[in-house]
């Protein structure tokens, strides 16, 4: 790999840094407004609207100009989400602001690896982009977790300096949006010098009609092609159960690990730690060609989620975050890099990471919307565990939080199980070509 290569990954990685420990900020903002449960999904939901509504207009834009270019205005665009919610903007806009930046920078942060690099070194680069990202949801959970910390002696001891100098008496969750600052900074900084790689696919024309009419036929056109397909389908999957999951953890730390916010954000680190383990393996394993041999991993995802009803102790959950980190890393890896592959090949890099955005975060949106009504509803479907005699079956009983916690990672993990079955034995004799 040239030296090129490991600039845009650093860039990627200052800029995913700073959006992994943003949204621990934000609920935590939430926390200090009294912001009932539900509010933390919707949160998500805020920021994966962007994706969704923009799809139609982000490739384009990607494509339409030097990627590393589109990187730091897309990066200068989440800078101003994060001022917003310094300046005390409620975190759920300042939130749907940063969610617009990250939709403008996907598709080039993922649109130029195929540009930059032969089809023969996506996976490779792929397991490396996706190690990094992982990487940085770890160290954004942990730096999140330790500065939210209202017990650290030398934060106190900043929030002390800060107060003396500025007469700014900040909260912990104020106090880590300015380290957020000062990363999306350093992201600006290092998108400076990532290389200048030719345009390609630019579109047509730049009305919004056009715009709207291409993006939808590239969207029929990956969904009608066989390895197009499949591959659209784990990683929208993937992504839409890996977002509720996040939160989830939240709550399964809570209830059956009993720990707080602190613990529980820094509990999420050992899943994105298995991740980064799964895409090394994958990266060594599986070739381009082969993507499709992976998919039986993603069956066994279902009775990992399943199994986390019945941990109740520290070490056992880190053990089984680790072990769904890393099917999770292991079969994603592969399919984003045929889904890349594919997509360069039919409409052109910026064009088929947004159609992939789209339907990604669509399902983000669904699933934390599903999550979110879970929540609002726990006492009817505390009520409904009840009267399905599902205490007793199970020897205990429990309050209504938990039964919400129950009835969402029962049907996340049979969700995901039947569906990826379903794939592996519709697909699983696709030719590559």
């Amino acid at each position: 790999m040239t030296l090129g290569f490991y600039i845009i990954l650093l860039a990627q990685f200052l800029s995913a840094l700073a959006d992994n420990a943003l949204l621990f900020a934000a609920i935590a903002l939430l926390g200090e407004l009294d912001a009932p449960p539900e509010f933390t999904p919707i949160l998500q939901q805020f920021f994966v609207v962007s994706y969704i509504l923009l799809a139609p207009f982000v490739g384009a834009f990607s494509d339409a100009l030097p990627k590393g270019r589109v990187m730091l205005i897309s990066n200068a665009i989440k800078l101003c989400g994060c001022l917003a919610m310094l300046a005390g903007v409620h975190p759920m806009l300042s939130y749907a602001v940063v969610g617009l930046g990250a939709a403008a920078y996907s598709p080039a942060k993922y649109g130029i690896l195929t540009e930059y690099l032969p089809p023969s070194q996506l996976v490779l680069a792929n397991s490396w982009m996706e190690g990094l990202t992982v990487l940085s949801i770890i160290l954004g959970a942990v730096i999140g977790g330790k500065l939210l910390s209202t017990d650290n002696p030398d934060l106190l001891a900043v929030h002390q300096n800060l107060l003396h100098l500025t007469g700014l008496d900040l909260s912990p969750a104020r106090l880590a949006l300015l380290v957020m600052t000062l990363l999306y900074l350093a992201a600006a900084f290092v998108n400076l010098y990532i290389p200048r790689v030719a345009i390609d696919h630019a579109p047509a024309r730049r009305t919004p009609w056009f715009l709207l009419r291409d993006f939808f036929t590239c969207l029929v056109r990956l969904w009608r092609d066989p390895l197009g397909k499949v591959s659209l389908a784990v990683t929208t999957l993937f992504w839409g159960v890996g977002a509720t999951i996040r939160l989830l953890v939240l709550d399964w730390a809570d209830q059956n690990l009993d720990l707080g916010l602190e613990e529980a954000t820094q509990m999420t680190a050992w899943s994105a730690l298995g991740i980064a383990v799964g895409a090394v393996f994958a990266a060594r394993l599986v070739k381009l060609e082969k993507s499709l041999s992976v998919l039986p991993v993603g069956i066994a995802m279902g009775a990992i989620i399943l199994a986390m009803l019945v941990v109740h102790d520290r070490h056992p959950a880190i053990a089984l975050l680790l072990l769904a980190g890393a099917a999770s890393g292991f079969f994603v890896v592969p399919m984003n890099a045929l889904l890349q592959h594919r997509g360069h090949l039919l409409m052109g890099a910026g064009h088929s990471i947004a159609v992939q955005n789209f339907n990604e975060n669509l399902s983000i949106l669904l699933m934390l919307g599903a999550y979110a009504g879970i929540l609002r509803a726990q006492d009817p479907i505390h009520s409904l565990l009840a009267g399905v005699g599902v205490q007793h079956l199970i020897g205990r009983s429990f309050g209504s939080d938990e039964a919400a916690l129950w009835a969402s990672v029962v049907l996340l993990g049979a969700f995901i199980s039947g569906l990826m079955a379903l794939l592996w034995r519709r697909y699983r004799n696709t030719p590559y070509a």
